[in-house]
């Protein structure tokens, strides 16, 4: 007998893994999926839309919602501070989606903490070699920027035994697959 959908799923992983392409592709397999839209500190890039993307919040408004208790999890990461809103995984749920939190490493330990019952799932890159490309890609970056970032990738990866789930996003499909049956509780584990 498979085990139960899962209500809350935490996909995980070092920048450049693919977790928003890997979530893009399982919305259109699943459509009662929704991410909470997390908060930041950080600059909105080219396309990225307030309230859509995230919610960009000046440092000093950040720290006041911390301080009143309104985020679920928050870290601070490459400068800027991230973090889940309480409001936003209640809304959702009351509206009998299945919540996926896109966060990174620390931030999904601690969900683990809060909701034993969610998925946590650690996305990773085939290799280094393909991450640094894939970062590299992006353009968005300095020579120093990227270097750090992939300093932060080391730590994260020292990390992923923590995870309920492990899947390498070396081919979106395959990786997909295995997530969706994840949510769906048809995974043997």
């Amino acid at each position: 007998m498979p085990e139960q959908k899962k209500q809350l799923c935490v996909l995980s992983g070092p920048s450049g893994a693919g977790k928003n392409t890997v979530y893009d592709a399982l919305c259109k397999r699943l459509p009662e999926l929704a991410h909470t839209v997390s908060a930041t500190t950080r600059a909105p890039r080219d396309g990225e839309a307030d309230g859509v993307d995230y919610y960009f919040l000046t440092k000093e408004e950040f720290l006041r919602r911390m301080d009143a208790d309104e985020f679920i999890e928050y870290v601070e990461y490459g400068g800027n501070y991230y973090g889940t809103l309480k409001s936003e995984v209640e809304r959702l749920t009351a509206l009998g989606k299945t919540v996926v939190l896109i966060i990174e490493v620390n931030g999904a330990l601690r969900i683990k903490t809060l909701f034993p019952e969610a998925a946590t799932v650690f996305i990773i890159p085939p290799s280094l070699k393909v991450l640094r490309q894939r970062l590299r890609d992006r353009g968005q970056n300095t020579g120093r920027e990227l270097e750090a970032r992939l300093k932060i990738a080391k730590a994260e990866l020292k990390k992923r035994s923590e995870y309920d789930y492990c899947v390498v996003n070396d081919e979106i499909d395959r990786c997909v697959d295995e997530i969706y049956a994840i949510i769906k509780g048809d995974d043997p584990k």
